[in-house]
């Protein structure tokens, strides 16, 4: 995998970095096609619960970068023009993602890293995140993160205040409206993330984004199996002894 997206996995937990910190975590066309490799690889590994993605400080995203991207206005194993009938590959594989996706935003988020973090089904911020949907300063329209899961998250008043200004907001004012769940102090952000990262199952996203008879399916299947797991067997023990469980993964 490229080095401009860095892919890791421990505890359960696959962590996806945004490495390009001397741009602030910009994406060129080799970085989108890494995001999209990473989440697509997240899928398929056996060993991710969930997933936790991030950005290499001082940044999370600072959105397109617009410089190579103009000097190269399409992807260099492509010749055709890029023409947009649909979001972009990397948003697709984050929104494809069947597996509970938490976003550690670190610090600057705008754009489409704005995007990014919308399509998390759970985003935590750092004390020094901050958060715009700059499009319409630059002349154009977000993507399908800002149209459709941004009002889901806010609402659609606040959604289309942030959409049509593209004013910045800081992490406080992000908490307040929703956005993110919880603000963390920066050197305690990604410990925060997985802490909660380990309690978590792949069951909350095909819940959020997949069909009801789909989710059905998948609960009856996952309950058959986790039946048969130690942990499962140590959380009854647990509830008739009175006391905490000790999970082991297992």
């Amino acid at each position: 995998m490229s080095e401009t997206i860095l892919y890791e996995v421990a505890e359960g937990i696959a962590t996806i970095t945004l490495n390009r910190p001397e741009k602030r975590n910009a994406l060129n066309w080799e970085a989108y096609e890494a995001l999209e490799a990473a989440f697509r690889r997240a899928v398929r590994d056996a060993d991710a619960r969930c997933v936790i993605v991030t950005g290499a400080d001082p940044a999370f995203c600072s959105g397109d970068d617009v410089v190579e991207l103009m000097a190269t206005p399409r992807p260099p194993s492509n010749d055709a023009p890029v023409v947009r009938h649909r979001p972009t590959p990397a948003a697709m594989a984050a929104m494809e993602c069947d597996k509970p996706v938490i976003a550690a935003v670190n610090g600057a988020a705008v754009g489409w890293g704005m995007e990014l973090a919308c399509y998390a089904d759970i985003r935590i911020a750092s004390d020094r995140a901050r958060f715009a949907e700059l499009f319409v300063k630059r002349g154009l329209v977000s993507d399908v993160g800002g149209f459709t899961r941004l009002p889901a998250i806010v609402g659609p008043a606040k959604a289309a205040e942030l959409l049509f200004t593209g004013d910045p907001i800081d992490a406080a004012e992000a908490l307040r409206i929703g956005f993110v769940s919880e603000v963390a102090p920066h050197e305690a952000l990604m410990d925060r993330a997985r802490a909660l990262g380990r309690r978590m199952k792949e069951g909350l996203r095909l819940g959020v984004h997949g069909e009801t008879r789909e989710m059905g399916e998948w609960a009856i299947s996952a309950i058959r199996r986790l039946m048969q797991t130690e942990d499962h067997r140590e959380g009854v023990a647990a509830f008739l002894e009175k006391r905490a469980p000790v999970f082991h993964g297992r």
